[in-house]
C-alpha cells in the first residue's frame, strides 16, 4: 500500500471535524498522552488548544522534547536555485508558465560560480532548487550538477520536480542524499484548481514522490504542505499522517516537515486563507508533541522575529541568507542575468532578509549552536 492508497481511506473528514471542533476535554487527553495519534494532533491543532494557558502548555512541552531530541542545535542550510524554467501552471508561484518573467537555467559553471559564494559563506548544506521542465532541467543535469558540487558539500538535497525511481537513482550514487517534495495542498478539489496545466497536474503521482525517492536511496525525506491554499487545520492533519505513514515505511530515512506561509510573488495570488503568527506557533507545537523525532524547517518566508520565537518551540533545520532566484548570490558580477539585461524572477519575496552570519549570531545569543555540517557524506562511502 503507498500513501496515496492510504490517503484515500484516511478518515479526513472526522479528523477535520475534531480539528476544528475538539472539546477541551478532547485537547486535554490528548496532551496527557505521551504518545499521540492523529486524532491527538487534530484536536491539538484546534481553536480551544490555541487558547493561552493551552498553548502555554503545548509550548512549554513542545521545548523540552525539542531539547531532549535534538539539543540546542540548529542546522543552517542554503537554498540554490538552478532554473526557474517550468512547464506547470500554478496559480500561487513566480515561476508559473503562464508568467511573463525573465527565465535563467544556471550553467555548471554558473552553479558552482553560486555553490562555492555559499561555501565561503560557511554552509555545508546546500538545497538545489528549479522549476519542473523536462528540457532545462532533465535528471542528467541535476546529475551533472551533484557530480561537480560533492566534492565540496557534504549534504546535497533537491527540491525538484518529481521524477522515476530510475532516474533519481544516478543522482544518488553521484553524491545528493536529501529530497523535499511538497505536496502544496492535499485538498485533491483545491489542487486540482490551483495546477491546471501541466504534469503537476497528476495529484498522486506528486503524493508518491517521497517513497520513490526513498526507493532510490535518498537518506533524508522531506515533507510538506503550503499554508495558504485550503483550511489550514486539515492541510496539517493530512500532512501528519503522511508523516505517519513515512515513519512507518521509510524508516531507515531521516523525515523532515515543513509548513510554509504563501509569500508575495509574481502573479500577484492572494492567499485564499490566512494562518496567523499564533496558528503557525500552534501547528509547530502540535507537530513536535505528535512526533517528537522529526526535524521540523523553518525558512526565510518567515520574519526574523517569529523564525526567533519559534526556534526553542521545535525548529531544527533554517535557512539563512536567501535568494528565491537563479544566480540571486553572485548575480551581474558573474553574468548570471536574464533576458535584456535583467536579473532572474525570485519564485518569492523572503522575510528575514538577515544574513547567514546575521543568523548564526543571534541563535548562538540564544544559547543555541548553529550547526553548518553535522555530518560528512565521505566518511559513509565503501
Amino acid at each position: 500500500m503507498s500513501y496515496v492508497a492510504e490517503f484515500n481511506e484516511l478518515p479526513l473528514a472526522s479528523l477535520s471535524a475534531l480539528a476544528e471542533g475538539a472539546t477541551a476535554a478532547e485537547v486535554e487527553t490528548a496532551l496527557g498522552r505521551k504518545r499521540k495519534s492523529l486524532e491527538d494532533f487534530a484536536a491539538l491543532t484546534s481553536p480551544v488548544a490555541a487558547s493561552p494557558s493551552c498553548l502555554e502548555e503545548m509550548a512549554r512541552e513542545a521545548h523540552e522534547l525539542t531539547l531532549k531530541h535534538f539539543g540546542r542545535v540548529i542546522r543552517l542550510f542554503a537554498p540554490l536555485y538552478l532554473s526557474n524554467e517550468c512547464v506547470n501552471v500554478c496559480r500561487y508561484c513566480g515561476f508559473s508558465r503562464n508568467n511573463p518573467v525573465k527565465r535563467v537555467t544556471l550553467s555548471l559553471e554558473q552553479a558552482l560560480v553560486e555553490a562555492r559564494y555559499l561555501c565561503e559563506e560557511g554552509f555545508r548544506h546546500i538545497l538545489l532548487v528549479a522549476g519542473e521542465h523536462p528540457r532545462f532541467v532533465s535528471a542528467d543535469y541535476l546529475e551533472k550538477c551533484v557530480a561537480r558540487l560533492r566534492s565540496d558539500w557534504p549534504s546535497i538535497s533537491l527540491e525538484v520536480g518529481p521524477l522515476e525511481t530510475a532516474k533519481y537513482e544516478p543522482i544518488v550514487r553521484e553524491g545528493a542524499e536529501g529530497l523535499v517534495i511538497y505536496q502544496e495542498t492535499y485538498n485533491r478539489a483545491v489542487y486540482a484548481s490551483m495546477h491546471p496545466k501541466g504534469p503537476k497536474k497528476d495529484f498522486d503521482w506528486r503524493l508518491e514522490t517521497a517513497e520513490r525517492a526513498y526507493a532510490a536511496g535518498f537518506k533524508r525525506l522531506g515533507i510538506g504542505a503550503l499554508l495558504g491554499l485550503a483550511p489550514w487545520r486539515t492541510e496539517a492533519v493530512a500532512l501528519a499522517g503522511h508523516v505517519e505513514y513515512l515513519l512507518r515505511h521509510c524508516w531507515k530515512a531521516q523525515i523532515t516537515v515543513s509548513i510554509p506561509r504563501l509569500r508575495p510573488s509574481v502573479g500577484e495570488f492572494d492567499p485564499t486563507v490566512k494562518v496567523s503568527e499564533r496558528e503557525l506557533t500552534q501547528l509547530v507545537c502540535a507537530l513536535r508533541l505528535t512526533f517528537p523525532e522529526v526535524g521540523i524547517v523553518l525558512s526565510t518566508r518567515e520574519a526574523a522575529r517569529l523564525r526567533d520565537g519559534l526556534v526553542p518551540l521545535g525548529i531544527t533545520i533554517m535557512s539563512a541568507g536567501s535568494h528565491t532566484e537563479p544566480g540571486g548570490y553572485t548575480g551581474q558580477g558573474n553574468g548570471v542575468i536574464g533576458l535584456e539585461g535583467e536579473y532572474a524572477t525570485k519564485q518569492f519575496e523572503i522575510a528575514d532578509e538577515r544574513s547567514s552570519d546575521k543568523v548564526a549570531t543571534v541563535l548562538a545569543g540564544m544559547g543555541y549552536e548553529p550547526v553548518w555540517k553535522d555530518w560528512d557524506g565521505a566518511l559513509n562511502e565503501p
